[in-house]
């Protein structure tokens, strides 16, 4: 399984668009960069898929010229106008060369999943490896309207519960990429969640 990120050289704010190369290509959110489809052409000339961790705009503000461009299936947990698969909590994708769990883990977002398979976890932004606020280990933003901390912190034990001890890459929706003990990273990540302070407290 070959993973790029395919919005690495955006300008403006986006996530991080994951193109996912394997016996089902797939891309894993749309991001928010111009000129994304250019960028997963250069890569591959189809997709098998298209899957959404949730629908905040930054993952989603190129989803129509992604799907225009592309004829695949769209998955995602909450309605959208193109969706064609609808995900609930415990079912299988495969992306690349693997089956992947989703996961529901709202708190960031109502409709938030993520997808853990033996060796690889695409957490969205309900968990990050680094960012603004911290360099190991730190979880989505809960302080706008529609967010929640507590379902952020159940959602990272759930998370937990659902992984194994051998997931060793973790591709989140922001910040870089990370190889080596994501449980570990993903424990962080709940025990800063768990102390209730302000993410960012100069905001």
């Amino acid at each position: 399984m070959h993973v790029t990120n395919v919005t690495a050289d955006a300008e403006t704010f986006t996530c991080n668009a994951y193109l996912v190369e394997g016996d089902r290509t797939a891309l894993v959110d749309a991001g928010a960069m111009d000129g994304v489809v250019d960028v997963i052409r250069e890569h591959v000339d189809e997709l098998d898929a298209i899957v959404l961790t949730h629908q905040h705009g930054d993952h989603v503000e190129q989803l129509d010229a992604v799907t225009a461009a592309f004829d695949a299936p769209l998955y995602a947990y909450g309605d959208h106008p193109d969706r064609t698969n609808a995900l609930e909590d415990g079912d299988q994708v495969f992306l690349g060369d693997e089956a992947f769990e989703v996961v529901y883990t709202p708190g960031h977002a109502d409709d938030h999943v993520s997808f853990v398979s033996e060796t690889s976890l695409f957490s969205g932004d309900v968990v990050v490896h680094d960012d603004g606020a911290f360099d190991y280990g730190s979880f989505g933003r809960t302080d706008l309207p529609g967010q929640s901390r507590e379902r952020l912190i159940e959602s990272i034990q759930s998370l937990l519960g659902r992984m194994g001890d051998d997931v060793e890459h973790m591709y989140a929706g922001h910040g870089g990429v990370f190889h080596g003990d994501v449980r570990d990273v993903v424990e962080t990540a709940l025990a800063r969640a768990e102390k209730r302070e302000p993410k960012y407290p100069d905001e």
